[in-house]
């Protein structure tokens, strides 16, 4: 999150304290959720609001169609009831229909039928209760009479009646059905601009004889034209008349072909809108393709969630069209709602959750910002900075280890102060011993040669039986031991610079073995050797690296009193990048106060006629101006390890570093 934040950082030049970085950050993880979440909300909110209108359309429509079709079953149980009564059979045997009209006449005014007609078996009118002069035509171009004097059997169906027949029937229902056409948007292109033909419930059953031979067929039907008890009866039992704004929730409607011809949705002046005409979307999928309708449709004046489906005639013939619709905008209003309510619940839950991520954040930032504080006074030298705190988690821990690192700092501050006098005075006291060594090796030196010349001039001419020649004898060796200390003082205060060549330093122990295992005092001593094969060359000055040998060899050979054994072995360390030599004896070791004295000028364990105290010392001088390292291991009793390191890669340089000296005592 930090990266977020750094391009505004570098453009503005703004330090971006912690804790804003943190509220900011969880702002916005809180901002995009919330996001996320409402507009995902918002979407499967509105998504299921209009699923479930137009499921509840969809059953609205099953509700309308039930009662569509419950009112031309019961035309067709009326009709075939009657078909069947024994006064329109007599009036038949009697050859008198006459006696048969007053009760057909009955029966159509009672069940509220717009047509109940007699004819015979051929289809020819015998009686019609709704124009009683009209009679003698035939009906037989009637699809649905033809089919019941076929199979004889009663049929029901919406039927297709034209003009010439309304006028037959009754000339009121030619003048009911008839409906010119009113410019409806989005209507799809007629020639037409009226129409005459009505749409009707009909039913027909036959009439048998009482030897069951068919002598008549009688049909029924209700126009739908213009006629709302079907819409009115589906608006009150789906809708129950329920309003919403002064607008009725729900309407129905019924088409003939694409023209509402019964209906309840509304003009603007409150009129039912007769003679409108549907889309021609719809007309395409409902009349054309003969598929159900189910979304949102402009209906009239007023956007609704619609379900158009088919009717059929009784040779599957779409005929008409079924519809149902609601106000699409009560559920807009209760999408808005919902949308509001979820909006609102969704910020408060965002302010809450900023609220507590704020305390939270506060839990966190109180022991960073103690953190950030002890660890600037830590950095400006103060190391008793310490920090104070109790949460038993993670910040503790922190806390915890920031107060070891400060104390190992001080101690470690307080070792390299103790660590750095020391060396000061070490170095300071080695010039100095230099210097005075240098200042009396040379005042020494001129005496002390005649001395020794002229000693070893009286052995020479004293003979070998004068008692004199024992003391001199003395004085020649003490003047020798004298001589070899000066040229020590000399070598220790005055190291020349190495002459370096890549050399084999296998080759330059071999040579010290061969120089020194003859010697009587190594003849009681086991020499091991352990050299890696292949060894590269080192950069370094042979006779110096050879001294530094001599001089560990004589000094293993000495802690061991002239008997053990002797290991020297070389290895290449390639992760260091150093050639180890190493140099153990099974003599007496080394205690553990004199471990941290060896490389003192002038330190020895051994007896004054038999050291000095500078050959370690001028060995670590030795290593030191090749870069290298003298590391010591010892135990009393057991023996000594010196282990030599020099570089592969040493370069001469004017000025040397001091190596690291490199003790451990068991």
């Amino acid at each position: 999150m930090n990266d977020f934040f750094k391009p505004l950082q570098r453009r503005h030049g703004i330090t971006m304290p912690i804790t804003i970085k943190m509220i900011l950050s969880v702002l916005l993880i809180i901002a995009i959720i919330s996001i996320v979440y409402m507009v995902f909300g918002v979407r499967i909110i509105s998504d299921r609001i209009v699923a479930e209108a137009q499921e509840k359309v969809r059953n609205d429509l099953n509700t309308g169609r039930e009662i569509y079709l419950g009112k031309l079953a019961h035309i067709d149980t009326v009709v075939n009831l009657t078909a069947d009564r024994f006064f329109l059979k007599d009036a038949f045997l009697s050859g008198n229909l006459e006696q048969a009209a007053a009760e057909l006449t009955r029966v159509k005014k009672d069940e509220g039928f717009d047509v109940l007609t007699l004819t015979d078996q051929y289809g020819n009118v015998l009686l019609r209760t709704s124009n009683p002069d009209a009679i003698s035509d035939n009906q037989i171009h009637d699809p649905l009479v033809a089919r019941v004097i076929q199979i004889m059997e009663p049929l029901s169906s919406t039927i297709i009646v034209s003009e010439e027949d309304l006028q037959k029937e009754s000339p009121l229902l030619a003048q009911q059905s008839y409906f010119k056409f009113i410019d409806t948007p989005h209507a799809r292109p007629r020639p037409e601009t009226e129409q005459t033909a009505g749409m009707m419930l009909k039913a027909a059953s036959p009439v048998f004889d009482s030897q069951n031979q068919l002598v008549g067929v009688l049909y029924g039907g209700v126009l739908l034209n213009r006629n709302y008890e079907v819409v009115d009866k589906i608006k009150q039992t789906v809708y129950h008349d329920v309003e919403y704004e002064g607008k009725d929730i729900g309407t129905a409607t019924i088409f003939e072909d694409d023209v509402r011809i019964s209906t309840n949705v509304p003009n603007e002046d409150g009129t039912r809108a007769l003679s409108t005409r549907v889309s021609e979307e719809v007309y395409d999928q409902v009349v054309v393709q003969g598929k159900q309708w189910i979304g949102r449709a402009y209906v009239v004046n007023d956007w609704y969630i619609t379900a158009y489906e088919p009717i059929r005639d009784i040779n599957d013939k779409v005929v008409g069209i079924l519809y149902v619709g609601v106000l699409e905008k009560k559920y807009l209003d209760i999408r808005q709602q919902t949308v509001y309510t979820f909006l609102t619940i969704t910020f408060a839950g965002v302010l809450i959750s900023l609220a507590v991520s704020y305390l939270i954040s506060l839990q966190i930032l109180i022991p960073i910002k103690k953190l950030a504080s002890a660890s600037r006074e830590l950095a400006q030298g103060n190391l008793d900075a310490r920090v104070e705190i109790k949460s038993g988690d993670e910040m503790e821990y922190l806390a915890n280890s920031f107060n070891a690192m400060a104390l190992a700092l001080k101690e470690r501050d307080e070792q390299m102060k103790e660590f750095a006098t020391k060396k000061i005075m070490e170095s300071e006291k080695l010039a100095i011993v230099g210097q005075l060594a240098a200042s009396v090796a040379h005042e020494l030196n001129n005496p002390l040669t005649g001395i020794v010349t002229f000693s070893h001039l009286m052995l020479e001419k004293i003979p070998c039986d004068d008692p004199t020649r024992i003391s001199v004898e003395k004085i020649a060796g003490q003047a020798d031991r004298c001589k070899d200390i000066i040229r020590g003082l000399l070598d220790f205060s005055r190291q020349r610079k190495p002459e370096k060549t890549p050399s084999n330093i296998n080759t330059i122990l071999l040579g010290c073995v061969s120089l020194m295992e003859n010697q009587a005092t190594f003849h009681n001593i086991q020499i091991v050797e352990h050299y890696q094969d292949n060894l590269p060359l080192v950069v370094i000055d042979p006779s110096q690296i050879e001294r530094v040998f001599m001089n560990l060899i004589i000094n293993a050979a000495e802690a061991m009193d002239g008997g053990g054994k002797l290991t020297l072995a070389t290895r290449l360390n390639s992760e260091s990048g150093v050639v180890e030599v190493e140099c153990t004896d099974t003599g007496h070791g080394i205690s553990k106060e004199n471990m941290n004295k060896l490389f003192e000028p002038f330190f020895t364990t051994k007896d004054i006629a038999h050291g000095t105290g500078l050959g370690l010392a001028i060995s670590y001088g030795i290593v030191k101006s090749h870069k290298g390292t003298i590391s010591v291991e010892s135990e009393v009793g057991k023996g000594t390890t010196f282990t030599v390191r020099l570089p592969l890669n040493a370069i001469i340089e004017d000025k040397e570093n001091e190596p690291e000296i490199e003790t451990a005592h068991h």
